[in-house]
């Protein structure tokens, strides 16, 4: 039986990846930065059968635990990543956990002889800091970190660098591939997930007083999960980025839409009306939430996964049905 490791197996994407992964009848091992939030994760998976599943305890932000955590594994899926509850004072108090923590998987994988290391990077690492375009991102793009972006999309374009600098140094012979999702959406297992949903629950619940105006991809979550499968078993993935995005990019008034239309009644609170440029942008210099979102306002971020379909033959389900799925999981939970 094949072992794999799993960095943030607790996490939204992390815990889909374990489900693919026990489905598919891997053996996981996935690391937690606290090992109470066992039971919780078990019963989320339990639809995947956990007999061969196994938790230990590591921290990105510390060296214990991570050379037990990779002995013995095939694979690795470096899920994991910091996170803040709140706007950090400083870049660095994301940027450093965020490669450092990379660092720390990478050479735990290294030296426990693990063959490849997919690592979830994000479309932060490709589309952020440049000029407006009319074209789509590829993985041949990076984000510009002397642009002015948020701390988020520095930390995962510099932990993403780091990790490919390292493969090509001290790490010859370790195989890496990443990852890089547009927003991702999808069921949700527990009450950890994603950003992006929380934009959607803000939709349903009413308390998104208007529509922001911006365009990006999205995903589903278990389209993400199955690239990383591909990713890491497939050869031609070695050495390669692939984003993941269901077809071209959505406004956020294209996603009132979808809710609209497949919810009837229970969509009454999702906002008619989108915000006004001028406004946001007043709103973004005042309000960290909307701080985060202010170098999306009035652009399209639109990008391809024309690459993972041709060389792995990955292909995502329609967007439109993902979004009816995450309202649906959402207002159940």
């Amino acid at each position: 039986m094949t072992d794999v490791l799993v960095t943030g197996g607790s996490g939204y994407i992390g815990s889909w990846c374990t489900l693919a992964l026990l489905t598919d009848g891997y053996r996981v091992r996935t690391t937690v930065r606290d090992l109470g939030c066992e039971t919780q994760v078990r019963a989320m998976l339990q639809h995947g059968g956990t007999d061969h599943l196994e938790f230990v305890r590591a921290d990105l932000r510390d060296d214990e635990g991570w050379a037990d955590a990779a002995a013995g594994c095939d694979y690795v899926l470096h899920v994991a990543s910091p996170t803040l509850t709140q706007v950090p004072r400083d870049d660095d108090e994301m940027v450093r956990p965020a490669v450092d923590g990379t660092l720390r998987v990478l050479r735990a994988a290294h030296g426990a002889g693990v063959k490849r290391v997919v690592m979830t990077s994000a479309i932060g690492a490709i589309a952020y800091g440049h000029e407006p375009r009319d074209t789509p991102f590829t993985e041949q793009d990076w984000t510009n970190v002397d642009a002015d972006i948020a701390p988020y999309q520095k930390s995962k374009t510099l932990a993403e660098r780091a990790a490919w600098d390292f493969v090509a140094g001290e790490g010859r012979g370790l195989e890496l591939s990443t990852v890089n999702p547009t927003a991702v959406l999808g069921p949700v297992l527990g009450p950890d997930y994603s950003p992006s949903l929380n934009s959607i629950a803000r939709m349903l619940d009413g308390s998104a007083p208007a529509l922001l105006k911006f365009a990006t991809g999205y995903v589903d979550v278990r389209d993400v999960a199955s690239l990383h499968l591909l990713a890491m078993t497939e050869p031609a993935a070695a050495g390669e980025r692939f984003i993941a995005t269901a077809g071209h990019s959505l406004w956020q008034r294209d996603i009132a839409a979808v809710l609209r239309e497949r919810l009837g009644a229970r969509a009454a609170k999702v906002p008619t009306r989108e915000m006004p440029l001028v406004v946001a942008r007043g709103l973004a210099k005042v309000n960290p939430q909307m701080g985060a979102l202010r170098m999306l306002l009035g652009r399209n971020l639109d990008a391809t996964s024309a690459k993972a379909e041709r060389l792995l033959g990955w292909k995502a389900r329609p967007i439109e049905d993902t979004i009816a799925e995450t309202a649906e999981s959402l207002l159940a939970l």
